[in-house]
Formats: structure tokens, sequence, C-alpha cells
């Protein structure tokens, strides 16, 4: 398996990681004995970083790891966040940075993951209400209290993270980078290598999009991706054009298209760390072969064209879904 570094933090993880949020929410129901099997099945094949955070399945996430975590500790790097407040009777969420609800969400992930220390602990969204300094300095006390080894912050821009990170060193900066969502490539890229910051892509694979193996148009009960933009009407008919062209690029190359698009992730920069999600021990095997696919310049080149900023139909998130990100 590939590592890199998290930041300076000294600490290595695997590429990729494995994101566990759809085996809580979102994606379906949750299936705890099939996720425990998938958790097992990523650490025999090398995974190492888990991402988590407290909104996933209103602390159901973070319980699911630390039960599979008993006895396992020192096998893994654990991320989890805070920021995204929900309750289980309403649809409603906020966002909060405050130094007291950061001092009490991290011990509340402490107790559902059964840990004594977090490895990487994420501002999940930002909420200019609180000063930035406000918020880093109630993320750093943690680390001086020994709950947390490292900090970062999801879904900012570069202008916050340098702010954030000459408060104190940020580790890892979180957002969605795929062949369908290229933002992080105007200045964050960039940002993180002159900071010594690693990338950590979330949705790697367009919410299972890029993988061909989805249909849109027969997505389960609860599936968020049945009012996501991009999975609707004419944008659809667009992506699935752009997903033809990603196919037959793998069908050269003998891979599947979730291989190729993660191989292209990965190329980006040493930085990049991706993190798909996954439920099956299969398809964790399918993107963990996926570091051994080598690209050629022109198969690049192919990829950045056919996904040029402006080619992908939709927006990220329906409305109301943006709450807390910086740059869409």
């Amino acid at each position: 398996m590939l590592r890199r570094s998290l930041g300076r933090t000294g600490l290595t993880v695997s590429v990729p990681g494995l994101g566990c949020m759809g085996m809580s929410e979102f994606y379906g129901p949750a299936d705890e004995a099939a996720s425990r099997d998938a958790l097992a099945g990523a650490l025999d094949l090398g995974y190492d970083f888990l991402d988590t955070a407290d909104t996933y399945g209103l602390g159901h996430n973070e319980t699911l790891l630390g039960r599979f975590l008993a006895g396992r500790r020192d096998r893994v790097v654990v991320a989890t966040k805070f920021g995204i407040v929900r309750r289980a009777d309403s649809a409603e969420r906020r966002i909060d940075n405050t130094p007291a609800y950061i001092a009490s969400a991290c011990d509340a992930s402490l107790r559902r993951l059964g840990l004594d220390t977090i490895d990487l602990y994420y501002c999940h969204r930002r909420n200019p209400e609180t000063p930035l300094a406000e918020t880093v300095g109630a993320m750093a006390r943690l680390v001086e209290q020994g709950k947390v080894r490292a900090l970062g912050l999801s879904e900012v821009s570069p202008e916050t993270l340098r702010a954030a990170h000459a408060i104190h060193p940020i580790a890892a900066v979180q957002s969605e980078y795929s062949l369908w969502s290229r933002g992080p490539e105007d200045g964050m890229l960039e940002t993180c290598r002159d900071l010594g910051v690693t990338f950590v892509a979330y949705s790697p694979l367009g919410r299972g999009f890029l993988t061909g193996a989805i249909d849109p148009d027969r997505l389960a009960a609860g599936d968020f991706r049945k009012g996501n933009p991009r999975f609707q009407g004419a944008a659809l008919a667009q992506n699935r054009r752009l997903l033809a062209g990603l196919g037959a690029i793998a069908e050269r190359r003998g891979a599947t298209p979730a291989q190729v698009a993660l191989a292209w992730l990965v190329s980006r920069a040493p930085e990049v760390v991706p993190i798909p999600g996954a439920r099956r021990r299969a398809r964790l095997a399918e993107n963990a072969a996926a570091v051994d696919l080598v690209l050629t310049p022109g198969e690049i080149a192919e990829l950045d064209a056919l996904f040029s900023p402006g080619a992908v139909a939709g927006a990220r998130y329906a409305e109301g879904g943006t709450a807390g990100i910086e740059v869409l």
C-alpha cells in the first residue's frame, strides 16, 4: 500500500484511506455486520487511515468505529470532525465553532470512539461568526491536553488555511476533490504544498458516480444523491457522457473507471490522500489496487480535457447544503 505523510506530524497514512460516512447514513440503510466486515477487510488490505465525524449518523459512525477499534488501536490513524450540529427530530443543522462546543464535542467523540487521543481532529465546517483565532485556539488546547495529536480544517479557503496555520500548525485540509470536482486546483493544492499540509480528498469517486457501478435512476430510499443536482435531469445526461469517456480509457488500460479516477487523483500531487468510501471488501480491494496504476502523460491530459472545469453539470450540493463551505 502506498503511504504519504500526514502534514509534518511524523505520521504516515495509507493511500487510499477509508471514508466511513456511508456505513451510517446518506447512501441507504446501515448494516453494522457488513460494515464491521468491511473495516476488517480494510485493515487486511493495508488501509490504516479511517475518517469519520461526530455528525455521521448522529454519533453512530464514531460508535461503530469505537466498537471495531477495540484491540486494534495501534493499527490505525483515526480522523474525526466537529462543527456540524444536527438533531434526530429535525432536518435542520447549524455550524458551531465556539470554544465551549469544541471542548464538549471532542470529549463526546473520545467516548464514542473509545480513545484517549484522536489522531487528527478537523473543524468540519467554518462559522465566520466565531473568530478563527478562537476556534483554532480551542483546538490547540486539545493538543496541549493530549486529547488530539494534530489539527485539520475542512472546506476552507487557502486564505483561511494560511491564517489558521499561523496560529497553530495545521496537518491536513479536507475538501471534495475528484475528476468532477476540481476546485482545489485553484490555489488550495499550492497552498498545502507551501505549508507542508496534507490534502485529504473526500468523495474522490464523485459520490460513487465515477465508478460506473451505480444507477442514479435506482437509488435507494434515503440516499441523499436522489436530491443532488449532478444526479438529476439534463445534468445527469451530460455527466453520463463524461463517464462514458472515463470508461473508454479504463477499458483500454484493463482497469475499472474507479481505478482510473483514483490513479488520476494520486498523480496530482504528493500531498493528496484520497479517502473513498466503501462498504464491501471487493470495492476496498479495487480501490487499493488503483495506486499501482500509473497513467501516461497522454492519458492524464485526456482526462484533464474530458473533465475540464465547467464540463461537469450541476452543483456539488443541493440548495442549503453549502453552509460552512468557503469555496464552491
